[in-house]
């Protein structure tokens, strides 16, 4: 299935049908349908019956199979998850074995006959090694196959990758069909998590970091220091990356620096007043310091560090800016 935002950049790529590439690069917001669509279209490039607009069927044997997850010319490279048991800190990577565990059998002749499509998602998730055994693939492709590389940042992807590929923009939704959308789903809290996660509405529902993301927000409007040592420590009971926490500061950040030149916060609206207290008592220069220290921070964010002592350095920091004091 596709997302009804991107059903006229379905028409468009349909209208490319007859001249289509080797090799797509589905570019777009993370979290609006783009995983979704490039499944869609492996559907429609394996299908034996293709309806008016290149659509796939859905009853053909190909079809049956796609839907069944057995299709045994379709390959999907993603990340392997951390296994029950394992740290969700570890971070994730299409690693060169499941790379080249993909590759062999595209050297072979086709099952059923047709195309052989790999999906990629997210692509900027190869390592290095990774990467590379790709790009030798996209260089010399074998015969009758088509690659789907889906990111959410392309610029994080190698030069001589993105340069084999033909980019392909996904929109994402307006702001009232993102809405629309929850809505549908019965969504709590449609408005306030549609605006922390920038739009984009099919975020995973995680209502334990809803909890705490809450909290946090109450403890930056106010900072303690006995309470933020106290938080720390129950984040890292969590065991989630520390680049969850950074990702929420950031925002708090980002919507502070807007509320000091008197503009509404994008993140967090139903924190309004706060924020803006939060600023009318802060300097920029300083805003802009603790910034500074949480991008140097974000390259490690699903590393394992000791997170417990970042956030308690983090929130200690926040405590000095909300004083007014040098970091």
């Amino acid at each position: 299935m596709i997302y009804p935002w991107h059903e006229c950049a379905w028409r468009q790529l349909a209208a490319q049908w007859g001249n289509r590439p080797n090799a797509w690069l589905l570019t777009g917001r993370r979290d609006t349908g783009k995983t979704a669509f490039a499944r869609h279209l492996a559907q429609a490039l394996l299908c034996e019956q293709p309806q008016a607009e290149h659509q796939p069927c859905g009853s053909c044997p190909s079809c049956h199979l796609f839907a069944q997850g057995s299709h045994p010319d379709y390959y999907e490279l993603a990340p392997e998850l951390p296994a029950e048991g394992e740290s969700a800190r570890k971070l994730l990577q299409i690693k060169i074995d499941a790379v080249r565990a993909v590759l062999s059998p595209l050297l072979k002749s086709s099952v059923r006959g047709g195309l052989r499509v790999v999906l990629v998602q997210p692509a900027e998730t190869m390592n290095t090694q990774a990467a590379n055994a790709l790009l030798k693939m996209l260089e010399e492709p074998p015969a009758s196959v088509v690659f789907l590389l889906v990111t959410h940042n392309k610029d994080r992807l190698l030069p001589t990758i993105k340069s084999r590929c033909r980019p392909f923009l996904l929109p994402a939704p307006s702001a009232e069909e993102a809405l629309g959308y929850l809505k549908t789903q019965n969504t709590p809290q449609a408005e306030a998590l549609l605006a922390f996660h920038s739009g984009a509405p099919l975020f995973a529902a995680e209502p334990e970091q809803d909890t705490m993301r809450e909290e946090l927000c109450q403890l930056l409007a106010k900072p303690r220091l006995l309470a933020m040592l106290d938080y720390a420590a129950a984040f890292d009971k969590q065991k989630w990356p520390l680049a969850v926490f950074l990702d929420w500061l950031h925002k708090w950040l980002a919507d502070t620096a807007l509320a000091q030149q008197n503009l509404p916060p994008l993140y967090y609206p139903q924190h309004q007043a706060a924020i803006f207290q939060v600023a009318s008592r802060t300097r920029g220069t300083t805003l802009f310091q603790l910034v500074r220290t949480l991008n140097h921070l974000s390259p490690y964010g699903r590393h394992t560090l000791s997170v417990r002592m970042q956030i308690e350095n983090l929130l200690t920091n926040y405590l000095a800016f909300w004083q007014n004091k040098p970091l």
